[in-house]
């Protein structure tokens, strides 16, 4: 079953500083990150824009698990 819809939609575009709130970065981090081709934006009207689910993507390809053999190593 699938769970009830919101009546209003959560916001899907970030602007730039919010994108960089979101991501916990500077605004001219996730600028590099666009340019670099690690980030998609979406441009509409002159301005620039990220996808919530774009960034989420990016966190998710960004996760790095330390393994417990190295964790163990470290404490000795």
């Amino acid at each position: 079953m699938n769970p009830p819809r919101a009546a209003h939609p959560q916001k899907r575009l970030y602007s730039l500083p919010e994108a960089a709130a979101y991501l916990g970065r500077s605004t001219w981090s996730v600028r590099r990150l666009i340019w670099n081709g690690e980030l998609p934006q979406v441009r509409a009207g002159g301005r620039v824009h990220v996808d919530v689910r774009d960034m989420d993507q990016f966190i998710e390809r960004n996760k790095v698990r330390e393994e417990r053999a190295s964790l163990s190593k470290e404490s000795a």
